[in-house]
């Protein structure tokens, strides 16, 4: 590919990237390596109060599992701490006190280990396989182990929760609403398993069950009239009735286009219509969440619109402006390899303006916390800061980081 000199777009693009890349190594990991770890009885705080100190609260799996993800990822972000030692703690937190005897995990434990809610939740199996993925790239000596784990845990929602048509169930016996959200975080932790195995047979239960988590996105949970990826489904994959069906949030809409442009580039037929498809949702999708769910006025993501594009909910969380973010960078990356460089700089000027929008959630008076959500009135709505959110913010530094400078 020929060299092209940086244009202002990817100038930018590159100067936003470094900025958000020191505020995590100077601010966030020293706050959340110290006051975000319980080295005394194990795992992570799910919260920080407005003075940066942790919140007693219930641990849930997904939270032990990103902040895994989080130090998995640290050193190759930056942080100079020693990254595999967080990562042992939370592991030995996750398989030794948030595992169960039937392979799966509960979703919350207390901070001594009593488990809190052992009901199933395929969300926390989802952040579970992912955190021991990312884990299994770091840590050689852990591999077999992590594996073992991994595939037992698969092979349980096989057994347990596989619905009849495609994808799984929400319980045993099952129940509605069906969700799309944690089936696209199995989607991940999907990707992030088949990318981490280095030999087909490993790879291919993991490589099977991205493709069928692909083909439930596309036949079943994209609305055909909009082309917006919808929240909440009946037993046969229908979208629920009522208003219930009509939910979708930019956020997802983002993080699907992402996700389905991952799994795309992984497809060993790149013309295959199954990845033309998933490449064409996905543009839509980035597309549509740009043009009807960002509020005008500051620039962000909003939380919730109908199908019908109208508004739903007006307030802004921090996640979806770093979902925002990762579909921006996924979608320079594909103009950059049909060779369609107007394209690819609309995308990172647009990549260029996530970032801005996640830094002003990045003021406050902690160093290395953040606040949760910007109201619609232009307010921030007062409450701890949740861990939870640092696996959004630090999956948006990795998917910057790895974009390389668009040269």
């Amino acid at each position: 590919m020929t060299a092209h000199p940086a244009t202002a777009p990817t100038a930018d693009f590159l100067r936003a990237r470094a900025d958000l890349l020191g505020w995590f190594t100077s601010q966030a990991m020293p706050l959340w390596s110290t006051n975000g770890t319980d080295w005394a009885q194990g795992g992570f705080a799910e919260k920080l109060d407005p003075q940066g100190e942790p919140v007693d609260e219930p641990r849930r799996t997904r939270v032990v599992a990103r902040q895994v993800y989080v130090f998995s990822v640290a050193r190759k972000l930056g942080w100079t701490g020693d990254a595999p030692r967080w990562v042992d703690h939370g592991l030995d937190f996750l398989l030794t006190r948030q595992q169960q005897a039937d392979g799966t995990f509960a979703s919350s434990v207390t901070t001594g280990g009593a488990v809190v809610n052992a009901r199933f939740d395929l969300y926390e199996q989802a952040f579970a396989l992912f955190a021991m993925a990312t884990a299994y790239r770091q840590d050689p000596s852990r591999r077999a182990h992590l594996r073992g784990v991994s595939a037992r845990l698969l092979a349980a929602l096989r057994t347990g929760w596989a619905h009849p048509a495609i994808g799984f169930e929400e319980s045993a016996p099952p129940s509605v609403p069906l969700r799309s959200n944690p089936h696209m975080h199995l989607f991940e932790a999907a990707l992030q398993w088949a990318e981490a195995e280095d030999d087909a047979t490993h790879s291919a239960p993991w490589r099977a069950l991205a493709d069928e988590l692909a083909t439930l996105a596309l036949r079943h949970l994209i609305d055909a009239s909009s082309g917006l990826v919808t929240e909440l489904f009946a037993a046969n994959w229908e979208p629920m009735p009522g208003t219930d069906g009509t939910l979708a949030e930019p956020g997802h809409q983002y993080e699907w286009g992402w996700l389905l442009t991952r799994w795309a580039s992984q497809h060993p037929n790149p013309q295959h219509p199954d990845a033309v498809a998933a490449r064409a949702a996905a543009r839509r999708m980035v597309r549509l969440a740009e043009a009807h769910g960002l509020d005008p006025t500051r620039g962000i993501a909003i939380n919730e619109l109908n199908t019908d594009l109208s508004i739903r909910d007006a307030h802004a969380k921090l996640w979806p402006q770093t979902e925002r973010i990762k579909a921006w960078v996924a979608m320079a990356q594909l103009a950059q390899s049909e060779g369609d460089r107007p394209a690819m700089a609309q995308a990172l000027q647009a990549a260029t303006a996530a970032v801005e929008g996640l830094r002003a959630y990045l003021h406050h008076p902690v160093p290395g916390g953040w606040q949760e959500v910007w109201r619609a009135d232009g307010s921030w709505q007062p409450e701890p800061v949740r861990a939870s959110s640092l696996y959004h913010i630090v999956c948006a530094l990795e998917t910057l980081a790895d974009a390389g400078d668009f040269a």
